[in-house]
């Protein structure tokens, strides 16, 4: 049967056919009509995803998405291209957990990475030039996961993307709304939690990198927000008191570049250090009331901690799924390690004593799917626990004691105790 014939479907699908004659001129009547219907049945057919989906590329930017009736695995697949785009950033659609970290391919997808989002659904990214992310590793939305290629069987720069619900591909949803194939701008532009004593009083204050074209670190302050702008929305944040006056500066990791901006009172300092996979961290490792870089490696477990003279030391601790954090837990002057367990919502806090004897602490705070962030809340000079819920934009202050660590060495990790806990909104809930 002639598509055009459907007396019902003909006003639904008219929008559709418009946008398919517009992308693919050449394409006969009844095979755009065809086209047409399948992408508007595909729609009906799968529900909006659980997934809440943003475009897989930096706030802001505005990119034509195709497809073609030969278009394989599925019709629903998504070619996505802009002028001279090859190399530019790929991040990720939505938060998950890297299940394939392909570098190799040339064949079929390429260099690609899939994301699976933890409700039985998951995302592709194909064709990649570069990938920054490894396999096992959570990954963030909006995190940069690679650049655009033209590798495995690819005929010109391009990302080919993809939804899934188990093995099948579904109709895009950004935003919570179908996507119909052509031009759309990013809202890829989450808040990222942090905090820090950004106002070098006695203690720490509450903040979000908010991505945008021009990203800026947003600070709540009693009279209202502090905005600093600086850095990308590609960019990772990371905070430190780099000059050591007591109030920590800006600063982001490039991963594309695994490089270093640490805003400072002379200008910007730039250092490499790491792989493109790994994720920034900063702290006081010495003691000398200067903090210092350094980086986690989740494929290995492996913190690397890099001194001022540019040597470094490498801490094992986690698991590759972990996301890293940092604290003086016992408030010695000396920043400690720790990871969190998005999946159980656990810290894990690693502490040494005067004797070199390591012990840890664990401590079970939030929901799986909070994002973990530390901070000194009381003033007292040890740095206590908190959570981020993406969905409200709400913190979770935990005050914390550590059990103090005892040789020998232990192998259970003990649980710290819990004080009290209070809560702050702050930031942009996520949708």
């Amino acid at each position: 049967m002639n598509p055009l014939s459907r007396p019902l479907l003909r006003p639904l699908l008219r929008p559709v056919l418009r946008r398919v004659r517009h992308r693919l001129p050449s394409m006969s009547l009844v095979a755009m009509a065809g086209l047409a219907l399948a992408l508007f049945t595909g729609s009906v057919a799968h529900a909006v995803p659980l997934t809440p989906h943003q475009m897989p590329f930096p706030c802001g930017q505005t990119w034509t998405g195709s497809t073609r009736g030969s278009h394989t695995p599925s019709i629903r697949s998504i070619d996505w291209n802009r002028t001279a785009d090859e190399d530019d950033a790929v991040v990720a659609s939505a938060s998950g957990v890297v299940t394939k970290a392909d570098t190799t391919s040339t064949r079929s997808y390429g260099h690609q990475v899939v994301i699976d989002h933890q409700n039985g659904e998951s995302s592709i990214y194909a064709h990649l030039n570069a990938v920054t992310v490894t396999l096992g590793q959570y990954v963030d939305q909006g995190a940069t996961i690679g650049t655009v290629g033209n590798t495995g069987n690819s005929h010109g720069a391009h990302l080919h993307f993809e939804q899934r619900s188990g093995t099948s591909v579904i109709a895009a949803s950004f935003q919570g709304v179908p996507y119909v194939y052509g031009g759309l701008t990013s809202y890829n532009c989450v808040d990222v939690p942090l905090a820090g004593n950004f106002s070098g009083d006695a203690g720490s204050e509450v903040a979000v990198y908010r991505r945008g074209k021009k990203s800026s670190f947003v600070v709540k302050e009693p009279a209202g927000e502090r905005v600093l702008p600086f850095g990308k929305s590609t960019d990772e944040p990371v905070v430190g008191d780099w000059d050591g006056d007591g109030a920590v500066n800006l600063g982001t990791w490039r991963p594309k570049q695994a490089k270093f901006r640490l805003q400072t009172t002379t200008g910007v300092v730039k250092v490499r250090f790491g792989l493109v996979s790994d994720r920034a961290i900063s702290g006081d490792w010495d003691g000398n009331g200067t903090d210092e870089i350094g980086v986690y490696r989740a494929a290995a477990g492996t913190f690397h901690q890099r001194g001022a003279d540019g040597t470094s030391v490498s801490v094992l601790l986690g698991d590759t799924d972990d996301l890293p954090v940092t604290g003086d837990w016992d408030g010695n002057g000396v920043t400690d390690l720790g990871v969190f367990d998005l999946a159980t919502a656990t810290f894990t806090m690693r502490l040494v004593d005067a004797n070199a004897q390591v012990q840890t602490a664990q401590l079970v705070l939030g929901v799986p799917g909070d994002l973990p962030v530390t901070g000194d809340w009381d003033g007292n000079g040890a740095t206590d626990l908190g959570v981020w819920t993406p969905g409200t934009a709400t913190f979770t202050q935990a005050l914390v004691q550590f059990p103090a660590p005892t040789p020998p060495v232990v192998t259970v990790a003990p649980t710290a105790a819990r004080l009290s806990v209070a809560t702050v909104q702050f930031g942009l809930p996520r949708r």
